[in-house]
């Protein structure tokens, strides 16, 4: 997943002159990508939703020092990738798919918001 992050910031960088830095402040210009991205007409949002949402996800991760695993989603059969923080499992790559197919409702910077304010402090960095 951390291979995937770092291509995704890769392609912003190139792609749509967006530095992702892989900070709170880089989900701005993730959802202004993902915007771009849904507007193709040869949009494959599976392999984009695996993309983007592993940035997303990378990002919260090294946030809250947590770790990537598969794990079934809520209602859903098979095993999708999640991260796991402090005892809660976020999809990200669900939550991009979700913003790439349902659009702006599905807004990255009120999720993002939403899961900071929930989980509180950033993990402490040594």
């Amino acid at each position: 997943m951390e291979g995937y992050a770092r291509a995704a910031a890769d392609v912003a960088n190139y792609e749509f002159k967006q530095a992702l830095d892989f900070t709170s402040e880089s989900i701005d210009g993730l959802d202004d990508v993902l915007v771009l991205v849904g507007e193709s007409p040869e949009l494959d949002v599976d392999f984009e939703a695996r993309l983007w949402g592993s940035y997303l996800g990378e990002v919260l991760r090294r946030r809250y020092a947590g770790s990537w695993e598969m794990t079934q989603y809520p209602g859903g059969v098979v095993a999708v990738p999640a991260v796991e923080v402090r005892g809660s499992r976020l999809f990200p790559l669900m939550k991009v798919y979700r913003r790439l197919t349902v659009g702006e409702e599905e807004d990255l910077r009120a999720f993002y918001a939403m899961v900071t304010e929930r989980l509180g402090k950033p993990a402490q960095v040594n």
